[in-house]
């Protein structure tokens, strides 16, 4: 699944800078994110130390930040930062484990009180990213992930008017993760990547995109200075 993840957000990324007028290649990458919110699922039930797993995805949002922006020409923050934003989220609802009226609560004024700053400053995903997140982590089986899916993407559609656009394409990358769900343990496989492959691919391919992007247009760090500070 690592492997999937970092190919579609590289093909994705490689589309959205390079080859606008290839939709293929957006719709590729939307199996992407889905899979990253997954894993951060993943990792966050297996780590010894919640605590560590936190920093390390605080210190992978810090050292991300300038390659994203490069890369992208924006100063919206991230992905890995919704992913740590989404991170502490569960992090407080679990904290209330044996209150379960108090957990919901706890997300709703969490939710309530993330949603603008999220939204506001431009995380990548946002809110709907962190909501993705909370249904991998607490819908009771892969087949209710698959609906809470569906239905985040139906309402975030009508909600801010987008078109019946690519997005619907990630409910690929559910499915996929049902299948696994449902599949015996014994035909289940994993190829496991090298840690700081997995941890370091993201800023790294950014870094390198923006690069090339900015040998193509002719930028330069002091014009990309000047853009941050206009």
């Amino acid at each position: 699944m690592q492997l999937i993840a970092m190919i579609t957000m590289l093909i994705d990324h490689l589309g959205y800078v390079f080859f606008p007028g290839e939709p293929w290649m957006r719709i590729i990458g939307r199996i992407a994110f889905p899979i990253y919110c997954y894993l951060l699922v993943v990792g966050y039930q297996r780590t010894r130390s919640k605590k560590r797993y936190a920093l390390r995805l605080f210190g992978l949002t810090l050292l991300s930040q300038i390659p994203f922006m490069a890369a992208f020409v924006t100063t919206g923050v991230n992905v890995i930062g919704t992913l740590f934003v989404s991170l502490l989220i569960i992090m407080a609802i679990d904290y209330f484990k044996d209150q379960q009226a108090l957990q919901v609560l706890v997300a709703l004024i969490l939710l309530t009180a993330t949603a603008w700053p999220l939204e506001e400053l431009h995380f990548d995903y946002g809110t709907y990213g962190v909501l993705l997140v909370l249904i991998y982590r607490y819908l009771p089986n892969a087949w209710a992930m698959v609906g809470g899916h569906l239905a985040l993407n139906m309402v975030w559609i009508s909600a801010f008017h987008l078109s019946a656009d690519i997005q619907f394409f990630s409910m690929i990358s559910t499915f996929f993760i049902a299948g696994i769900h449902s599949a015996s343990p014994a035909t289940q496989t994993e190829i496991r990547l090298p840690r700081w492959l997995w941890r370091f691919f993201y800023p790294a391919h950014l870094a390198i995109i923006a690069v090339i992007s900015w040998q193509l247009n002719d930028i330069t760090w002091d014009q990309f200075v000047l853009w941050l500070t206009y």
